[in-house]
């Protein structure tokens, strides 16, 4: 993928917004990390229809009892014979119970990182089962559930890359995610922006519109400009992924980092311009703040961004 596609993929991103986050980010993540670290034959088989959208993908690596500490997953896949065989869980997953193929990293040896592997189960394979629908704040039209393995058993063929490599194909994998989410979170910023400033023109109060205002048209100069910013931002680190630059872990996660908290500044400061109003279901601007929320805390919560970028710091 070129400069000028990659582009396009996030331009295409702001412009979902919200509504299809599982579908156009997660599953095209999922995508990226088959078509990168598969066999030329696994390739063959998923990426077509996935990318085409025939396909949805799910991401399985947050277990209910490691979040940021991934390393410490708990699910196991044991060989036997040419199979192995996954037993445990994974919590929170996007499109969980309704995408055809998962991207599952398990423990295939020792305890950390290094004993982590990904592989691929299809949906209706023996064993596989799902959780209750979860009820959301936000992210209401996208289905998130548990994934569970009871003795679930794939063949050794449906592993992405070397057994202990899964935990680097994660990683990688999110780099990606984390543009995903930052550019979803600019889309619901624009859409604010645009909603509190024709909300500004036929609003009055004390006889004026609220556009007359000058404390509220400098407040949505701020606006404008955060998300002017973290558009540039998002790109530069676009950009920097595609390039595989020594610097794009850390660039992926400033976007995400300031992208996701300027832009849910955006929703909630266009939330409180409609005044009362924002806080009706009647007005879309509740339903963006709402939804972006959890852009804070997917793809690493924004402390672990924090973490990530500092430690790039100090290593220069």
């Amino acid at each position: 993928m070129n400069r000028r596609s990659f582009r396009r993929l996030h331009l295409i991103l702001q412009l979902l917004k919200w509504h299809l986050t599982w579908l156009s980010g997660t599953s095209s993540m999922c995508a990226w990390m088959i078509d990168r670290f598969g066999s030329e034959e696994q390739r063959h088989r998923y990426c077509p229809k996935l990318c085409t959208m025939e396909k949805f993908a799910s991401y399985c690596l947050t277990e209910p009892g490691s979040g940021s500490d991934a390393a410490s997953l708990l699910t196991t896949a044991k060989r036997d014979g040419d199979h192995y065989v996954l037993s445990g869980s994974k919590a929170f997953i996007s499109g969980g119970g309704e995408a055809d193929v998962y991207v599952v990293m398990c423990r295939t040896g020792v305890k950390g990182s290094k004993g982590i592997s990904c592989v691929v189960v299809e949906k209706g394979t023996p064993g596989l089962s799902f959780g209750k629908k979860e009820k959301k704040v936000g992210w209401n039209s996208q289905p998130t559930r548990a994934v569970v393995f009871e003795d679930c058993a794939i063949p050794l063929t449906n592993r992405i890359g070397e057994e202990g490599q899964g935990f680097n194909i994660a990683m990688h994998g999110l780099n990606g995610g984390r543009i995903n989410i930052a550019s979803c979170s600019l889309g619901a910023a624009y859409a604010s922006i645009l909603l509190a400033r024709d909300h500004l023109k036929v609003r009055k109060q004390f006889g004026e519109p609220l556009s007359s205002s000058q404390y509220l048209q400098f407040k949505l100069a701020e606006m404008a400009t955060k998300l002017v910013a973290s558009r540039l931002l998002i790109r530069s680190a676009a950009v920097a992924l595609q390039q595989g630059r020594e610097d794009a872990v850390a660039l992926c996660s400033m976007a995400k980092l300031f992208a996701t908290d300027e832009c849910f500044a955006i929703c909630n400061q266009a939330l409180q311009m409609h005044g009362g109003y924002g806080y009706l279901k009647d007005y879309a601007v509740q339903q963006f703040l709402r939804d972006i929320r959890v852009h804070q805390i997917l793809e690493g919560t924004n402390e672990v961004m924090r973490m990530l970028i500092s430690r790039n710091v100090l290593q220069e």
